[in-house]
């Protein structure tokens, strides 16, 4: 999916601010994208720096064909400097080189844009020598810094860009591009109720003790809502030895409530229901016994 094609999809409300910027020349010349992975941050950066060399523009987009949008999606522009980590870090000598690179004459033009994906992992060397890039500019550039944590920034680089707040995927946005990654649509639907974060959900759907305990959580589910006893007997066979720790209880919770949640949706539970979930939860939350918590639960359960 092209980058004004997802943004009118995920982000319209920032693509039309940036147009209006576009359109009015009030662009600043460093800008902060902030949000989680996923919504959105690099795309905008590339449609920027498109929209900055575009030889054709359409209703305020790049034309994607022209020789200028080609040589950006290359990563083959003169004019475009895009530096992600060199390994863990971004390096103070990779922010050099740039700052090298953009004390020269623009090749085709005055105007320039670099951007620097995870801005966050720059080491402090690197920090400070963008710090002073940003300060003393060497001619007629936009800066775009892309970061998923806005509170690792130095707060002088912040205050010396002007920060673009990205609003988190709604469900039904976080499901489909869940789904283009991917991930099964049992899964993603399952992935939406424990997090609205698209790299948090893939980090956790690649997570061997989560894809085991969503079989296991689904099973003991199903007993529940069948009000069968096994699910008391399922407690202690199952599930206290899958969840060793307190994080691990917590999460694995967060899994059944998923089914709850979307049982609950088609009228398959009642509120009753997850009310009892919610309160197992909560005795969890605060440090009453795990087993003794969910066994409680589940004779509750089963017996409504």
């Amino acid at each position: 999916m092209e980058e004004t094609e997802f943004l009118r999809e995920y982000q319209p409300r920032l693509l039309e601010q940036m147009k209006k910027m576009m359109e009015h020349e009030h662009l600043a010349h460093a800008y902060l994208f902030e949000g989680d992975e996923g919504t959105g941050k690099h795309e905008l950066s590339i449609w920027l720096a498109k929209r900055m060399f575009c030889e054709q523009v359409v209703q305020g987009n790049p034309c994607n064909v022209c020789l200028q949008c080609v040589r950006i999606d290359q990563r083959e522009h003169p004019n475009v400097q895009i530096i992600e980590p060199d390994g863990q870090t971004i390096k103070v000598d990779q922010i050099r080189q740039l700052q090298a690179e953009f004390s020269k004459t623009g090749f085709e033009t005055r105007d320039q844009c670099f951007i620097i994906r995870q801005s966050d992992t720059m080491s402090v060397s690197a920090a400070n020598s963008l710090l002073k890039f940003l300060e003393e500019p060497p001619g007629k550039f936009v800066a775009i810094l892309e970061t998923a944590s806005l509170g690792k920034m130095l707060p002088t680089i912040q205050s010396r860009c002007q920060v673009i707040h990205f609003a988190p995927l709604s469900k039904a946005h976080l499901m489909t591009r869940l789904t283009e990654k991917g991930i099964s649509k049992s899964t993603a639907r399952l992935l939406v109720q424990l997090t609205n974060s698209f790299s948090k959900a893939v980090e956790i759907s690649e997570d061997e003790w989560f894809n085991e305990s969503k079989e296991i959580a689904k099973k003991w589910f199903d007993l529940l809502i069948t009000n069968t006893t096994d699910a008391f007997l399922f407690v202690q066979k199952q599930i206290v030895p899958l969840a060793k720790d307190k994080q691990q209880q917590v999460l694995l919770l967060k899994i059944v409530q998923g089914y709850y949640e979307e049982a609950f949706q088609t009228g398959k539970v009642s509120y009753r229901e997850m009310e009892l979930l919610l309160q197992a939860q909560r005795k969890i939350q605060a440090n009453v016994s795990f087993q003794n918590s969910i066994e409680q639960f589940a004779l509750r359960a089963v017996s409504s």
